[in-house]
């Protein structure tokens, strides 16, 4: 099987200390044959991601990794967009020239606030359908590869609200699947709730996940969501094991935005 971890940040973002070279040798270690990295970027200066990204640095640390680690890892330049319904201009303007093989979007804050912020004072279904929304808004308007955690929501919440039940957001989920769909947009299986002692379940849950395959869904990313070089790849073979029990075939890998599936064997 070819093993990928498409989402990995590094001291490249404002949230991790780890070293590109470092989570290489680790990814090489692990087993790995392609990684992906997905620094967090925002436009917004008013969220904390703003300002912290150099492109210059970027680009100059995965051409060093790529031409140290040629023929043993492949090694993809990605970008983890926050809220990138919104500003779509300026984030037009600010990757027009860069070139990214994979662009991830993501909803961390809502109305300029952080999400553990934003649910203060609101009942649970107010807070996941919030949040649900702005994924909607998200998934509708931005020009991604791969919605990101789809229901990320639940790692702020789990602990005083609780997670939420798919039954109860039935519809605005399956509006959001749908509209990926449509859109050529896909998700990602992120095992980051899996290393979280409270979630214990991938962002988007089981359920889902088939509920993106029954309506048709395919393009499928696996991604740690890691931001330590030691756990690159974590729980790659659960993730794997989850997509073929919930029914795919495929995940899938990019090069300049172009999705190329790879068998699950």
């Amino acid at each position: 099987m070819y093993l990928t971890d498409y989402h990995h940040h590094t001291d490249n973002s404002f949230d991790s200390k780890a070293s590109m070279l470092e989570v290489c040798e680790q990814a090489i270690k692990n087993g790995l044959d392609e990684i992906c990295f997905t620094e967090h970027f925002s436009v917004n200066p008013k969220v904390p991601t703003y300002g912290h990204l150099n492109f210059d640095r970027y680009f100059s640390q995965i051409n060093e990794c790529r031409n140290r680690y040629n023929g043993r890892l492949v090694i993809k330049a990605g970008i983890e967009l926050c809220e990138p319904h919104l500003l779509r201009d300026e984030y037009k303007e600010a990757l027009i020239d860069f070139d990214l093989d994979f662009i991830m979007g993501s909803v961390h804050n809502i109305n300029e606030e952080k999400l553990r912020i934003y649910m203060q004072n609101k009942d649970a279904h107010a807070v996941y359908q919030g949040y649900f929304e702005e994924v909607y808004a998200l998934v509708s308007h931005a020009d991604i590869d791969i919605l990101a955690h789809l229901d990320l929501m639940k790692r702020y919440a789990i602990d005083t609200i609780g997670n939420y039940k798919l039954a109860d957001f039935h519809s605005i989920i399956e509006a959001i699947l749908k509209k990926a769909i449509e859109r050529g947009i896909g998700i990602e299986i992120n095992t980051s709730g899996l290393s979280n002692k409270r979630v214990k379940e991938p962002f988007p849950s089981k359920e889902v996940l088939k509920l993106y395959k029954n309506l048709g869904g395919e393009i499928l990313t696996i991604g740690s969501d890691s931001h330590r070089a030691e756990t690159v790849g974590a729980h790659l073979g659960d993730a794997l094991s989850l997509a073929k029990e919930v029914g795919f075939e495929y995940v899938y890998t990019f090069e300049s935005r172009k999705a190329r599936a790879v068998r699950i064997t």
